[in-house]
Protein backbone atom coordinates (compact mmCIF):
# COMPACT_ATOMS: atom_id res chain seq x y z
CA UNK A 1 0.00 0.00 0.00
CA UNK A 2 2.35 3.25 -1.01
CA UNK A 3 1.96 6.25 1.37
CA UNK A 4 -0.76 8.55 1.22
CA UNK A 5 -0.81 12.07 1.96
CA UNK A 6 -4.45 14.14 2.67
CA UNK A 7 -3.86 18.01 2.36
CA UNK A 8 -6.76 20.54 1.49
CA UNK A 9 -9.22 17.57 0.96
CA UNK A 10 -6.92 15.88 -1.84
CA UNK A 11 -5.46 12.65 -1.74
CA UNK A 12 -1.72 12.11 -2.88
CA UNK A 13 0.57 9.34 -3.45
CA UNK A 14 3.69 9.98 -1.96
CA UNK A 15 6.16 9.36 -4.83
CA UNK A 16 9.78 10.40 -2.86
CA UNK A 17 10.95 12.61 -1.01
CA UNK A 18 14.47 15.04 -1.06
CA UNK A 19 15.83 15.40 2.24
CA UNK A 20 17.65 18.16 4.12
CA UNK A 21 17.82 20.87 1.32
CA UNK A 22 20.65 23.33 2.64
CA UNK A 23 19.50 26.89 2.62
CA UNK A 24 22.93 28.23 2.93
CA UNK A 25 24.05 31.63 3.67
CA UNK A 26 24.23 32.73 -0.20
CA UNK A 27 20.57 31.90 -0.62
CA UNK A 28 18.81 32.93 2.52
CA UNK A 29 18.22 36.54 3.07
CA UNK A 30 19.60 36.67 6.64
CA UNK A 31 23.34 36.49 5.97
CA UNK A 32 25.64 36.09 8.73
CA UNK A 33 28.37 36.12 5.65
CA UNK A 34 29.27 38.85 2.73
CA UNK A 35 27.96 38.53 -0.45
CA UNK A 36 24.13 39.79 -1.92
CA UNK A 37 22.97 36.18 -2.36
CA UNK A 38 21.11 34.42 -4.83
CA UNK A 39 17.69 33.24 -5.93
CA UNK A 40 18.92 29.56 -7.13
CA UNK A 41 18.40 26.73 -4.60
CA UNK A 42 21.42 23.80 -4.91
CA UNK A 43 19.67 20.89 -4.65
CA UNK A 44 22.34 18.40 -5.58
CA UNK A 45 24.65 17.26 -8.38
CA UNK A 46 23.36 15.90 -10.81
CA UNK A 47 22.62 12.23 -11.37
CA UNK A 48 19.73 10.31 -12.79
CA UNK A 49 18.07 9.55 -9.67
CA UNK A 50 17.85 13.67 -8.98
CA UNK A 51 16.68 13.70 -12.64
CA UNK A 52 13.76 11.43 -12.41
CA UNK A 53 12.87 13.21 -8.76
CA UNK A 54 12.00 16.24 -10.81
CA UNK A 55 11.00 14.99 -13.75
CA UNK A 56 11.70 17.70 -16.61
CA UNK A 57 12.06 20.55 -13.95
CA UNK A 58 8.86 22.30 -14.91
CA UNK A 59 6.80 21.23 -12.32
CA UNK A 60 4.28 23.17 -9.37
CA UNK A 61 5.57 23.16 -6.08
CA UNK A 62 3.37 24.77 -3.69
CA UNK A 63 4.15 25.50 0.55
CA UNK A 64 1.42 25.63 3.44
CA UNK A 65 1.05 28.51 5.58
CA UNK A 66 0.69 26.87 8.21
CA UNK A 67 4.08 25.09 7.77
CA UNK A 68 5.31 28.64 7.43
CA UNK A 69 4.06 29.74 10.48
CA UNK A 70 5.04 26.51 12.42
CA UNK A 71 8.70 27.17 11.17
CA UNK A 72 8.39 31.12 12.21
CA UNK A 73 7.30 29.63 15.64
CA UNK A 74 10.30 27.42 15.95
CA UNK A 75 12.68 29.75 14.78
CA UNK A 76 11.44 32.74 17.15
CA UNK A 77 14.37 31.92 19.75
CA UNK A 78 16.81 32.80 16.74
CA UNK A 79 15.56 35.78 15.77
CA UNK A 80 14.54 37.35 19.13
CA UNK A 81 17.71 35.94 20.66
CA UNK A 82 20.04 35.24 17.80
CA UNK A 83 23.20 33.16 18.52
CA UNK A 84 24.53 33.70 15.28
CA UNK A 85 26.08 37.28 14.32
CA UNK A 86 23.67 38.20 11.38
CA UNK A 87 24.29 41.07 8.54
CA UNK A 88 21.46 42.52 10.23
CA UNK A 89 21.55 43.38 13.77
CA UNK A 90 18.05 44.16 14.29
CA UNK A 91 16.50 40.50 14.01
CA UNK A 92 13.61 40.99 16.25
CA UNK A 93 12.28 43.67 13.98
CA UNK A 94 13.24 41.59 11.12
CA UNK A 95 10.79 38.70 12.64
CA UNK A 96 8.32 41.31 13.01
CA UNK A 97 8.32 41.91 9.40
CA UNK A 98 8.05 38.53 7.78
CA UNK A 99 5.48 37.79 10.51
CA UNK A 100 3.04 40.36 9.14
CA UNK A 101 4.07 39.47 5.66
CA UNK A 102 2.96 36.20 6.12
CA UNK A 103 -0.75 37.21 6.97
CA UNK A 104 -1.60 38.38 3.63
CA UNK A 105 -0.85 34.53 2.26
CA UNK A 106 -4.17 32.53 2.14
CA UNK A 107 -4.77 30.37 4.56
CA UNK A 108 -6.56 27.02 3.57
CA UNK A 109 -4.94 27.15 0.20
CA UNK A 110 -1.60 25.37 -1.47
CA UNK A 111 0.74 28.57 -2.04
CA UNK A 112 1.44 27.07 -5.58
CA UNK A 113 4.48 28.18 -7.50
CA UNK A 114 6.18 27.24 -10.94
CA UNK A 115 9.76 26.11 -10.46
CA UNK A 116 12.32 25.69 -13.19
CA UNK A 117 16.52 24.30 -13.86
CA UNK A 118 18.47 27.12 -13.43
CA UNK A 119 20.82 27.34 -16.10
CA UNK A 120 23.96 26.54 -14.06
CA UNK A 121 27.06 24.45 -15.14
CA UNK A 122 26.89 20.57 -14.31
CA UNK A 123 27.62 18.98 -12.06
CA UNK A 124 25.84 21.35 -9.40
CA UNK A 125 21.98 21.78 -10.12
CA UNK A 126 20.10 24.65 -9.01
CA UNK A 127 16.44 25.11 -9.16
CA UNK A 128 14.55 28.63 -9.01
CA UNK A 129 10.86 30.43 -8.99
CA UNK A 130 10.06 34.00 -9.60
CA UNK A 131 6.99 33.06 -7.25
CA UNK A 132 6.30 35.58 -4.34
CA UNK A 133 6.15 32.36 -1.71
CA UNK A 134 9.55 31.24 -2.89
CA UNK A 135 11.13 34.06 -2.31
CA UNK A 136 9.43 34.52 1.19
CA UNK A 137 11.52 30.99 1.66
CA UNK A 138 14.81 33.14 1.43
CA UNK A 139 13.12 35.58 3.84
CA UNK A 140 12.59 33.04 6.64
CA UNK A 141 15.73 30.67 6.37
CA UNK A 142 18.58 31.07 8.43
CA UNK A 143 22.10 29.50 7.47
CA UNK A 144 23.21 26.87 9.10
CA UNK A 145 19.97 25.91 11.06
CA UNK A 146 17.07 25.72 8.57
CA UNK A 147 16.75 23.33 5.57
CA UNK A 148 14.25 22.42 3.08
CA UNK A 149 12.79 19.06 2.35
CA UNK A 150 10.76 18.39 -0.76
CA UNK A 151 8.06 15.48 -1.33
CA UNK A 152 6.84 14.29 -4.44
CA UNK A 153 3.27 13.73 -5.07
CA UNK A 154 1.38 12.47 -7.45
CA UNK A 155 -2.81 13.38 -7.45
CA UNK A 156 -5.27 10.90 -8.96
CA UNK A 157 -5.03 12.22 -12.38
CA UNK A 158 -1.64 10.93 -12.55
CA UNK A 159 0.28 14.37 -12.14
CA UNK A 160 2.95 15.03 -10.30
CA UNK A 161 3.63 18.20 -7.69
CA UNK A 162 6.44 18.90 -5.37
CA UNK A 163 5.26 19.86 -1.61
CA UNK A 164 8.36 22.15 0.04
CA UNK A 165 8.55 22.69 3.61
CA UNK A 166 10.98 24.69 5.86
CA UNK A 167 12.24 23.00 9.08
CA UNK A 168 14.86 24.08 11.52
CA UNK A 169 17.40 22.44 13.02
CA UNK A 170 19.22 24.04 16.03
CA UNK A 171 21.01 20.65 17.03
CA UNK A 172 23.31 21.27 13.87
CA UNK A 173 26.68 19.68 14.37
CA UNK A 174 27.99 22.93 12.65
CA UNK A 175 27.25 25.69 15.12
CA UNK A 176 26.39 23.37 18.29
CA UNK A 177 23.25 24.90 19.21
CA UNK A 178 21.84 25.10 22.54
CA UNK A 179 18.32 24.08 21.65
CA UNK A 180 16.25 26.96 22.25
CA UNK A 181 15.54 27.63 26.12
CA UNK A 182 18.03 25.15 27.62
CA UNK A 183 20.39 28.04 27.93
CA UNK A 184 17.64 29.71 29.92
CA UNK A 185 17.04 26.75 32.03
CA UNK A 186 20.62 26.14 32.35
CA UNK A 187 21.11 29.40 33.82
CA UNK A 188 17.93 28.65 36.31
CA UNK A 189 19.44 25.56 37.82
CA UNK A 190 22.31 27.48 38.33
CA UNK A 191 20.98 30.03 40.71
CA UNK A 192 18.33 28.19 42.17
CA UNK A 193 18.32 27.24 45.48
CA UNK A 194 19.22 23.99 44.78
CA UNK A 195 21.72 21.48 46.89
CA UNK A 196 24.82 21.21 44.40
CA UNK A 197 24.18 17.53 43.92
CA UNK A 198 20.49 17.98 42.98
CA UNK A 199 21.95 20.78 40.29
CA UNK A 200 24.24 18.11 38.87
CA UNK A 201 21.77 15.93 38.28
CA UNK A 202 19.27 18.62 36.76
CA UNK A 203 22.21 19.13 33.96
CA UNK A 204 23.83 16.14 33.32
CA UNK A 205 20.15 14.74 32.39
CA UNK A 206 20.10 17.07 29.52
CA UNK A 207 22.34 15.16 27.87
CA UNK A 208 21.10 11.78 29.13
CA UNK A 209 23.80 11.25 31.63
CA UNK A 210 24.16 10.64 35.27
CA UNK A 211 21.44 9.03 37.69
CA UNK A 212 18.62 10.25 34.86
CA UNK A 213 20.62 7.40 32.74
CA UNK A 214 21.10 5.22 34.94
CA UNK A 215 17.83 5.09 36.58
CA UNK A 216 16.42 4.88 32.74
CA UNK A 217 18.57 1.87 31.86
CA UNK A 218 16.73 -0.39 34.84
CA UNK A 219 13.10 0.23 33.35
CA UNK A 220 14.81 -0.07 29.57
CA UNK A 221 18.10 -2.08 29.24
CA UNK A 222 17.65 -2.44 25.66
CA UNK A 223 16.58 -0.32 22.22
CA UNK A 224 13.48 -1.94 21.22
CA UNK A 225 13.99 -1.73 17.82
CA UNK A 226 17.58 -3.66 17.80
CA UNK A 227 17.65 -5.89 20.74
CA UNK A 228 21.31 -4.09 21.65
CA UNK A 229 21.65 -4.09 25.23
CA UNK A 230 25.50 -2.71 25.56
CA UNK A 231 25.42 0.07 27.44
CA UNK A 232 27.78 1.93 25.91
CA UNK A 233 25.82 1.30 22.48
CA UNK A 234 22.48 2.87 23.79
CA UNK A 235 21.69 6.74 24.30
CA UNK A 236 18.87 7.97 26.79
CA UNK A 237 16.33 10.03 24.66
CA UNK A 238 13.77 11.92 26.49
CA UNK A 239 10.06 12.19 24.52
CA UNK A 240 9.33 15.21 26.39
CA UNK A 241 12.32 17.61 25.63
CA UNK A 242 14.66 18.57 28.64
CA UNK A 243 14.61 22.52 27.64
CA UNK A 244 10.58 21.78 27.90
CA UNK A 245 10.38 20.08 30.99
CA UNK A 246 9.77 21.12 34.45
CA UNK A 247 12.68 19.80 36.75
CA UNK A 248 10.84 16.65 37.62
CA UNK A 249 9.94 15.68 34.04
CA UNK A 250 13.60 16.33 33.46
CA UNK A 251 15.14 13.38 36.00
CA UNK A 252 11.90 11.29 35.01
CA UNK A 253 12.88 8.20 33.96
CA UNK A 254 9.40 7.59 33.01
CA UNK A 255 10.42 10.77 30.56
CA UNK A 256 12.55 8.50 28.55
CA UNK A 257 13.43 5.43 25.84
CA UNK A 258 16.68 3.85 25.62
CA UNK A 259 17.49 3.87 21.65
CA UNK A 260 20.48 2.75 19.16
CA UNK A 261 22.09 5.97 18.36
CA UNK A 262 19.84 5.87 14.53
CA UNK A 263 16.31 5.56 16.18
CA UNK A 264 17.66 7.74 18.87
CA UNK A 265 17.80 10.43 16.01
CA UNK A 266 14.64 9.32 14.40
CA UNK A 267 13.06 9.89 17.32
CA UNK A 268 14.30 12.71 18.63
CA UNK A 269 14.18 14.64 15.32
CA UNK A 270 10.63 14.05 14.99
CA UNK A 271 11.07 11.97 12.05
CA UNK A 272 9.13 8.45 14.60
CA UNK A 273 6.47 8.62 17.08
CA UNK A 274 4.49 5.69 18.97
CA UNK A 275 1.10 5.03 19.82
CA UNK A 276 -0.82 4.37 23.31
CA UNK A 277 -0.46 0.39 21.84
CA UNK A 278 2.97 0.46 20.69
CA UNK A 279 2.58 1.14 17.04
CA UNK A 280 4.93 3.14 15.03
CA UNK A 281 3.75 6.41 13.35
CA UNK A 282 6.09 7.29 10.85
CA UNK A 283 6.81 11.07 9.74
CA UNK A 284 6.16 11.40 5.34
CA UNK A 285 9.04 13.63 5.21
CA UNK A 286 11.18 10.59 5.31
CA UNK A 287 11.22 8.95 2.51
CA UNK A 288 9.75 6.01 1.15
CA UNK A 289 13.32 4.51 0.35
CA UNK A 290 15.20 5.14 3.70
CA UNK A 291 11.92 3.76 5.10
CA UNK A 292 12.10 0.77 3.75
CA UNK A 293 16.11 0.51 4.44
CA UNK A 294 15.34 1.34 7.93
CA UNK A 295 12.47 -1.04 8.10
CA UNK A 296 10.19 1.14 9.45
CA UNK A 297 6.43 2.16 8.33
CA UNK A 298 3.42 3.30 9.23
CA UNK A 299 1.48 0.61 11.83
CA UNK A 300 4.42 -1.42 12.66
CA UNK A 301 4.47 -3.17 15.86
CA UNK A 302 6.75 -2.49 18.29
CA UNK A 303 6.06 -5.07 21.18
CA UNK A 304 8.79 -4.59 23.34
CA UNK A 305 8.34 -0.66 23.35
CA UNK A 306 8.56 -0.37 27.15
CA UNK A 307 5.33 1.66 27.63
CA UNK A 308 3.41 2.96 30.91
CA UNK A 309 0.71 5.17 31.41
CA UNK A 310 2.91 8.45 32.31
CA UNK A 311 5.11 7.48 28.87
CA UNK A 312 2.04 7.88 26.78
CA UNK A 313 1.36 11.29 28.44
CA UNK A 314 5.00 12.21 27.12
CA UNK A 315 4.02 11.12 24.26
CA UNK A 316 0.87 13.09 23.07
CA UNK A 317 3.40 15.73 24.05
CA UNK A 318 5.71 14.49 21.14
CA UNK A 319 2.95 13.35 18.74
CA UNK A 320 1.94 17.18 18.66
CA UNK A 321 5.28 19.33 19.55
CA UNK A 322 8.12 17.20 18.21
CA UNK A 323 6.71 14.95 15.62
CA UNK A 324 7.10 15.92 11.93
CA UNK A 325 3.55 15.38 10.26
Amino acid sequence: MPNQLTLFSNQYQIIDSLEYVTLADSFVKNKIGAGHGEAKLYVGNQSEKLYDFFEDFNGLGFFCKKDFNKFLEDAKSEFLNPQQVYVNKNMSNRYNVIKNKLNNFNDNEMLSFHLFHSDVQPPRVYISSDSNYYLYMREIGLPNISYLSILKLKDKAGNFLYYFKVFIDYKSDITNYLMPGEEIEIKKIEVANFPLKLKQTLVSSRIGQGVYRNKLLEQCPFCPFTMVNDERLLIASHIKPWAKSNDSEKIDPENGFMFTPTYDKLFDRGFISFSDDRTLIVSPWLSPMNQKRLNIYNGKKIPLLPLTPKRIEYLVFHQNNIFKD
